[in-house]
């Protein structure tokens, strides 16, 4: 009698651990893939922030050009201006 209570006791220490171990594997599958759905979320959204940083360095490429031409004609029409009141 004594001999099959412990080898009940010894499987029941058993079983708790496999049940442990069962949930730590179970825990770490779940962490895994929230690591991985995660990094495909950052990985989406560093291309659609790439795309925006490019649109918008085109954009100032392009306002930096227009700002030249203005200041250009600035100067035309003050060069206008001072030869026509030096003429008078």
């Amino acid at each position: 009698m004594r001999g099959l209570l412990s080898k009940m006791r010894d499987k029941s220490i058993s079983i708790s651990f496999l049940i442990g171990i069962l949930f730590q594997t179970g825990a770490l599958v779940w962490y895994v893939s929230s690591l991985a759905s995660s990094i495909e979320l950052n990985s989406r959204d560093l291309s659609r922030h790439e795309l925006r940083i490019n649109n918008l360095t085109s954009i100032i490429q392009s306002q930096a050009v227009t700002l030249g031409r203005m200041d250009e004609n600035i100067k035309s029409i003050r060069e206008m201006m001072e030869s026509s009141r030096d003429n008078k």
